[in-house]
């Protein structure tokens, strides 16, 4: 940034503000791809059940994690709001708050999951040959990945605050450290390297849980020593009820959000995982690199969410508006040419992930690659919706995105991947179809809501406007 996150981001062009923005975003996203890829590729290396436990464990972990993410989302959005009216004070408290309140419920939560793993497995059927197989491996990596949840969660934070502020660039530099000591951890805890225990996918959890918390302690140091963000003290952690109400109110509908994600994603995995044991990993293995899709939506969409939040706080929102159908449009063009590569080269990409040689290899490649194939058609679409819902957040509207978060999954994806692989037998190529429509639904969805423009207020206190307008524009 030069002067300061505001001077960019609320005025002047919007191309460079946006691009500042978001090529961090998406350079983080990838390297958390890189994660997940580095997990699949050891674990591949292990045995296909070994990657089939982790496309098990991923959405129940992932409905612990979503509780606690609502609130730090909230969080990004009143910082860049209070960013954006100048604001100082305000968006420092709001970033102390957040992160004592979230780093609370992460403990908790982390508790709460490791003592009901077997519970939260026990929504998965448990009587098939898949789930005799994969079930017991899943239970192990997720009782390491709740213990250090807490660990996680601080990165979380930091980053999300840091967003909202405008500075993506700090984040992205720690991020990069973290993945470098994942991907150097990954094998030795696995496979016992160097005399360490062998630890199968018990090693991938504990790799990651220690990187990330390297990652936490850098994130709290810079996000408190270093005055490169919203400027925090330690008295800001000190719980504020009257900020902490704010937070919840603002981020109960995206933790909803989160959740109901991390529902229809377990609930989609209680039918994959009927299947056999090669669909089950050609499943874990496609929604793997189908996540490099969402690396410029997600990263498109989240700076959208800064650059709405910011010039919806400084009051301008025909900037913000522009804004968001430019983002819009740059994140359909490049997941149009994703989607032509995924669709003309699909078992190229798939095999570079499976050991082959073996039968169930080349059944986890065949499925798999009809996976990649099918989905390539939403990609533009996920573009569009990924920008859209983070234009909502950005304007505090949480329960709107939340709407069409439910519309994309639980209207488009869930009841179409059942009627077409159970209803019609279409079997395995149902899911990978209905796994496709939902993003379709959902982006025209939002895309035709966000026209009628409810969504132009700004939600924190404003000396000229009145409190009675300021509580509408939250419940809109």
């Amino acid at each position: 940034m030069t002067s300061s996150p505001r001077s960019t981001i609320t005025e002047g062009g919007l191309i460079r503000p946006l691009a500042r923005l978001a090529w961090p975003i998406v350079v983080i996203q990838l390297l958390q791809v890189a994660y997940n890829i580095a997990d699949t590729l050891w674990l591949g290396r292990l045995s296909s059940d070994a990657v089939g436990a982790l496309s098990l464990a991923f959405p129940l972990v992932f409905l612990v994690i979503s509780v606690a993410g609502g609130f730090t989302a909230a969080g990004a959005i009143l910082v860049a709001q209070y960013t954006g009216a100048e604001s100082e004070g305000s968006a420092g408290k709001v970033a102390g708050q957040t992160f004592s309140f979230v780093g609370i419920l992460a403990v908790g939560l982390g508790l709460v999951g490791f003592v009901l793993t077997e519970e939260l497995l026990g929504v998965l059927p448990s009587s098939t040959q898949t789930a005799l197989q994969i079930v017991p491996l899943a239970a192990d990596y997720m009782r390491v990945f709740f213990l250090g949840m807490p660990f996680l969660f601080g990165f979380f934070v930091f980053t999300a605050l840091m967003r909202g502020y405008g500075n993506t660039r700090t984040p992205m530099r720690i991020m990069a450290v973290s993945v470098a000591i994942n991907v150097v951890l990954d094998p030795i805890l696995i496979f016992g390297w160097f005399d360490a225990p062998v630890l199968g996918v018990e090693g991938a959890a504990l790799a990651t849980i220690i990187s990330r918390g390297i990652a936490s302690l850098m994130g709290a140091y810079i996000l408190f020593g270093r005055g490169v963000g919203p400027t925090v003290q330690l008295g800001h952690l000190v719980p504020d009820l009257g900020m902490i109400r704010e937070i919840v109110r603002i981020g109960v509908p995206t933790a909803a959000e989160q959740s109901m994600s991390a529902l229809a994603m377990i609930t989609l995995t209680a039918m994959v995982v009927t299947f056999a044991p090669p669909v089950v990993a050609a499943y874990g293995l496609g929604n793997r690199l189908i996540s490099l899709v969402f690396l410029p939506a997600m990263g498109l969409g989240r700076a959208t969410d800064t650059m709405v939040g910011q010039n919806l706080g400084a009051r301008n929102p025909d900037r913000a508006e522009r804004a968001v159908w430019l983002a819009a449009g740059v994140a359909m063009g490049v997941l149009a040419v994703a989607a032509a590569v995924a669709a003309l080269f699909p078992a190229a990409i798939v095999g570079v992930f499976m050991a082959t040689g073996t039968p169930e290899a080349a059944e986890t490649i065949a499925f798999g690659s009809d996976y990649l194939r099918i989905r390539a058609i939403e990609f533009a679409f996920i573009g569009l919706l990924q920008v859209l819902l983070g234009a909502y957040r950005g304007a505090g509207n949480t329960k709107t995105a939340l709407a069409f978060s439910l519309v994309t999954l639980w209207l488009g994806r869930v009841p179409v991947v059942y009627y077409l692989a159970f209803v019609l037998g279409w079997g395995p190529t149902g899911v990978w179809i209905g796994m496709a429509v939902g993003h379709i639904v959902g982006g025209i969805a939002a895309a035709l809501w966000f026209t009628r423009g409810t969504w132009r207020e700004a939600i924190i206190d404003q000396p000229s406007r009145e409190p009675a307008a300021i509580e509408a524009d939250a419940e809109d």
